[in-house]
């Protein structure tokens, strides 16, 4: 299996390396050494919407709006956190520079982490044709060691919805508004674990614009135990006043809790009264009385269009293997919402009124079988999470409703029931990134504004938010491409694709595994010209070196006498999602050493 080399690494652009050089401040280029990055704003990028010519963003007279951003909650000096990182959107008011256009200036930033974030934006494709920014800057360290990165910024104007941190519905310019929609995006870089960040030099290149730059600090002492992607933007109950109460089930457990909230997709913000976590005694009723979350030491927090929110560390034993019930209040009214659609697991919704910390399930008298804004729930101490990205098979489609009988649940007990040995692998908690529908290179989910679709964005454009930014991730699994064959994606798109994964997971130190796509003739799509396309993404799998290691998968399911298609006693019915005997087969091949 491939084995990595990481004094040298160029990923996508990405350089990696890590030299060392006399000091940090006598390598900057600026007289007085790294200045904060608001020190730096050369460009004007909003305007109000009654004076649209006070700002330039794209050197045409366009700009930003800032009642837009206002109505995304995007106010002047707020915190955003996205993908983990701590950003700020500048504290400038409309007309006064906010940003900087990347000409090699140094900035000073201080932090450990894992990566580098940027909440940037781009200006040069609309003249171009093109979508994308980019060029390579510098991380300088404490220790006086310094690192390369590659920066890409898609366009303002032209850059793909799916992967954008927010969306505004207009562009100001001087002739009036456009009925355009503006795009700003967070990107990460990798930077050296551990080391203490002392500056960073930007990339040269004026298209590419800096709002805001951060440290993404590393996870520590947190394990993801339960987690789910954000597989659409969809219309909700209405619900005004209304406490949700969700059940999820855990993999590993530990002595504190947080849980994570994402706006991801959204126009508007979010607020939440309160939140409240408990153990499950049956349906809506807790085990015992639900003890109350915090978000920064209030009982509730507002999250901005596109951005999530932490609840603070509580002390509280989350069991291994067990169902929670989150519980948090909408006190406004609330007509769309991220979703995980196919929860496969019955959740609650409450009458009117702030129901959190009931004990009692009286107050829930409707059902919900999505999860809605929940994605994460952490627990304290722990060694780590595996991330398994996938599509409805992960996801548990045809898996028993309420059972936790997904195929990642029953990998999860495997780790959980390992006896003491001298090469037990961890109990890493086992995080499902399964959604139904969902390709490898193609949204299903166009990325922005209200739809009925929830197959996601796709594997590639979610990477950043579903793998690299997971709680403590250790290994991906990638387990996707069926949905892609069947619906005319080529064999070497999907194998691009997977590489591309593959490559970006080692980037950021994961150890990446791909399983082989299961067969599934019998199904409409199912025709032997895809056939032939999964055969052959499988037999590149089998023998690229391109992952630390390969499940095979397809081997598991298929009939021996028929290897285009599933053993029957494995079927699920339709030919294409195996059924829980299936998915526990699935599960029980995983050779553990390679996780």
């Amino acid at each position: 299996m491939r084995r990595r080399v990481w004094a040298t690494a160029v990923v996508l652009g990405l350089l990696a390396s890590v030299a060392p050089v006399a000091s940090a401040r006598a390598a900057d280029t600026a007289g007085d050494g790294p200045l904060p990055l608001e020190r730096h704003f050369d460009n004007s990028a909003v305007s109000d919407d009654a004076r649209p010519g006070e700002a330039d963003f794209d050197g045409s007279g366009a700009s930003l709006s800032a009642q837009d951003l206002a109505a995304a909650g995007w106010t002047p000096g707020r915190s955003l956190t996205v993908q983990g990182a701590r950003l700020t959107w500048p504290r400038r008011t409309a007309g006064e520079p906010d940003n900087v256009r990347a000409d090699g200036q140094s900035v000073r930033v201080r932090g450990r982490g894992d990566a580098l974030a940027f909440l940037v934006a781009g200006t040069d494709g609309t003249d171009t044709g093109g979508t994308e920014t980019g060029g390579t800057g510098t991380v300088r360290y404490a220790d006086g060691t310094r690192s390369a990165y590659r920066l890409t910024a898609s366009d303002w104007r032209t850059g793909p919805l799916a992967t954008k941190a927010v969306a505004l519905p207009h562009i100001n310019t001087p002739a009036g508004r456009l009925a355009e929609k503006a795009r700003l995006y967070v990107v990460t870089v990798p930077i050296a674990r551990g080391r203490e960040v002392a500056s960073v030099s930007l990339p040269r290149n004026p298209a590419l614009h800096v709002f805001s730059l951060a440290v993404r600090p590393m996870s520590s002492g947190w394990t993801g135990s339960w987690a789910a992607s954000s597989s659409g933007y969809t219309a909700v109950g209405p619900w005004t006043d209304r406490t949700l109460r969700l059940v999820v089930h855990t993999s590993a457990g530990g002595p504190r809790v947080r849980i994570r909230l994402d706006n991801t997709f959204a126009a508007a913000p979010v607020r939440i009264g309160s939140a409240t976590v408990a153990v499950q005694a049956g349906g809506a009723a807790a085990r015992s009385a639900p003890v109350p979350l915090s978000f920064r030491g209030a009982a509730g927090t507002e999250i901005p269009a596109g951005a999530q929110a932490f609840s603070d560390p509580l002390g509280f034993e989350v069991p291994a293997n067990t169902n929670l019930l989150v519980s948090f209040h909408l006190p406004e009214t609330v007509t769309a919402a991220p979703v995980h659609r196919m929860a496969m697991q019955t959740s609650y919704v409450s009458e009117p009124g702030d129901h959190a910390g009931d004990g009692s399930a009286a107050a829930y008298t409707s059902t919900i079988t999505t999860w809605p804004l929940l994605t994460g729930v952490d627990v304290g101490g722990g060694p780590g999470s595996v991330v398994l990205l996938g599509d409805s098979i992960t996801d548990g489609d045809k898996s028993t409703p309420d059972a936790n009988r997904r195929w990642p649940d029953v990998l999860a007990g495997r780790l959980l029931r390992q006896g003491p040995r001298q090469n037990a692998v961890p109990r890493y908690g086992v995080l499902n990134h399964g959604i139904s529908a969902n390709r490898v290179v193609t949204d299903r989910y166009p990325g922005d504004g209200v739809s009925t679709d929830t197959g996601g964005v796709s594997a590639l454009h979610r990477l950043d938010r579903d793998v690299l930014a997971q709680t403590s991730a250790r290994t991906v699994v990638v387990f996707q491409g069926v949905n892609d064959v069947r619906w005319g994606t080529t064999a070497d798109q999907v194998i691009a694709g997977l590489r591309e994964i593959a490559a970006r997971g080692h980037a950021r130190g994961l150890r990446v595994l791909a399983a082989t796509i299961a067969p599934c003739e019998g199904e409409a799509r199912c025709t032997a010209a895809v056939d032939a396309e999964r055969s052959a993404v499988n037999a590149w799998i089998r023998g690229a070196d391109a992952f630390d290691g390969v499940l095979d998968f397809d081997a598991v399911l298929r009939d021996p006498e028929r290897p285009s298609r599933m053993l029957p006693a494995y079927d699920s019915g339709d030919h294409l999602h195996p059924g829980d005997a299936g998915l526990a087969a699935l599960a029980d091949s995983v050779d553990l050493q390679l996780l």
